[in-house]
């Protein structure tokens, strides 16, 4: 049903849903979805109760039946489109202790940055998570988490937070909207597009299929005045219809019976996984669950604590919150069937004195129009990188912690660089954070995955260039693996001259074409002599 342009629930309807509560149950109807672990399941349910084939049941996205041409120009990938959900999970987190202070998100009182705001809610030292003792890393991954539910071959995600939350009546300006300007003033947060992570959606399954749960925060009600659906949990799913009546492209609708998301009371919910392999069995008291339903993240459908964690810690290299990655698809056996995310940075910093050659990171600022560019620059003994990266990610480019696009590790072979030694061990973070706003939308697309092409990435690519060629602790250390690669060839030829002199001494002809006695010079014997200069001897 689509709703006219402004629209705004209204409490009015609250009545009509009671009465619907009454016939009912939707508390039961809302936990069967979320418990439901495949597409054929959810849409079996929703035809149970009448609402699948009735078309006045479903309100366009965004309130815009050509809500295709924004939904369906967002990340490539089904990795980065699911970042996009976990990022909007921490700014739920920061929003719910911003305002349970009572403070106005978008006033002068409010944080100026994701690190000031780190800082003041969560004593987090100078906003970064490497300053924090695993243990309340741990704490604070309890407040988001990714569970993994399902089969192996086609699981369900579920993104859970204990942030601050929607009301039913909100949901529509929230959750289900498009491209307002809910976060645009809030400086402390990364969402600024209001794409609500709509690129995640057709990464799910055939028909599309994503469900959203959601309650305001208790201590958020009280300091924002009256909402009369405050108390309610409120739920809908969003599915993609094809096609109809002569449109070009698809469109997205969400569950809105009469025109209004389904809601319902009830103190907690049993949505938040139980031991191993339970998936639904603690109390959500409020916050916000979504399911992706079989989401297809090729080649990362391995255990949540195994190939997608690795990911994740790359596209997120300094995320601002932990998460708790849950595994609770059966068939599994392992000592933990969780794991907590902390980004590539911690990491690193953890494995430094195992996996990363020493005289490392090494850090530098470069200008950039006159904007600063933080560098830090890894290099990985030989053989350590596959866990940290792939030849995709040679540099990555942050704001805020979260991954806005990549330059390959075949930069680093570039004449003008001339680190092909190192090309696959180099990893490169420059966090444009402090770029102001134009900079960042001529670098980066709106789906924050990738690099705009321009005389700006021409520009950072050439100062760049010039900063790791001049690098004297690269350039030492390229040498070092120079001179280790040929003395390895050399090694490697050893074998084959002590066969040739054994079959000389063993045959009369050979002895006597070559000089009796003589030994054969080996062509590869090669010393090494100051400065990485290599002579024949």
């Amino acid at each position: 049903m689509k709703r006219k342009k402004g629209y705004t629930p209204s409490d009015s309807y609250l009545p009509l849903l009671k009465e619907v509560i009454t016939m009912k149950n939707l508390k039961d109807l809302c936990i069967a979805l979320a418990q439901s672990e495949s597409e054929r399941e959810v849409i079996d349910i929703l035809k149970k109760w009448g609402y699948w084939d009735d078309s006045t049941a479903w309100g366009y996205y965004g309130d815009n039946e050509n809500n295709f041409a924004v939904i369906g120009n967002q990340q490539s990938t089904p990795d980065s489109a699911l970042v996009e959900k976990i990022i909007n999970s921490v700014d739920a987190v920061l929003m719910r202790e911003c305002l349970r202070r009572s403070i106005d998100p978008e006033s002068n009182d409010a944080p100026p940055t994701i690190e000031d705001a780190l800082e003041d809610f969560f004593d987090i030292r100078h906003g970064m998570l490497t300053n924090l003792l695993p243990r309340k890393r741990r704490e604070l991954a309890e407040n988001i988490l990714l569970v993994a539910t399902g089969k192996k071959s086609s699981p369900n995600y579920l993104i859970i937070d204990k942030g601050e939350g929607q009301t039913p009546k909100k949901m529509p300006e929230t959750f289900l909207s498009l491209t307002k300007s809910n976060k645009l003033r809030i400086s402390f947060v990364q969402g600024k597009f209001n794409m609500g992570g709509t690129g995640a959606l057709q990464f799910c399954g055939k028909h599309n299929l994503q469900l959203i749960i959601s309650k305001r925060a208790p201590q958020i009600v009280e300091i924002e005045g009256d909402d009369s659906t405050s108390e309610y949990w409120g739920f809908t799913i969003i599915r993609r219809v094809d096609p109809e009546k002569g449109m070009k492209s698809s469109t997205f609708k969400y569950l809105a019976p009469g025109g209004n998301v389904l809601m319902f009371k009830a103190k907690s919910l049993p949505l938040l996984p139980g031991d191993y392999p339970i998936s639904y069995e603690k109390p959500l008291e409020w916050g916000t669950f979504i399911k992706l339903y079989e989401y297809q993240l090729v080649g990362l459908k391995t255990a949540v604590y195994f190939d997608l964690y690795y990911r994740l810690a790359v596209l997120l290299p300094n995320i601002a919150l932990p998460v708790l990655l849950v595994e609770r698809r059966k068939g599994y056996k392992a000592q933990a069937y969780d794991i907590v995310l902390s980004g590539l940075s911690v990491r690193l910093e953890e494995d430094k004195y195992s996996n990363i050659e020493e005289g490392f990171p090494s850090s530098a600022n470069v200008k950039i129009k006159g904007q600063e560019m933080k560098i830090q620059i890894f290099v990985f003994k030989e053989g350590k990188e596959t866990h940290y990266k792939t030849r995709k990610e040679g540099i990555i480019f942050t704001v805020n912690g979260q991954a806005h696009g990549f330059i390959p590790d075949s930069f680093f072979t570039r004449k003008s660089v001339g680190m092909s030694y190192l090309a696959d061990s180099l990893l490169i973070i420059a966090d444009c954070s402090k770029f102001d706003g134009r900079t960042r939308e001529d670098l980066f697309m709106n789906s924050r995955d990738r690099l705009r092409e321009g005389e700006l990435k021409k520009e950072i690519e050439f100062k760049l260039a010039d900063l790791i060629k001049k690098h004297q602790g690269l350039r030492e250390l390229k040498e070092r693996r120079r001179r280790e690669e040929i003395e390895g060839k050399i090694g490697d030829a050893k074998p084959l001259v002590e066969v040739i002199e054994k079959v000389i001494k063993n045959s009369p002809g050979l002895s006597k074409l070559f000089v009796e006695g003589v030994k054969i010079t080996n062509p590869f014997n090669l010393t090494i002599t100051g400065q990485g200069r290599v002579h024949l001897t």
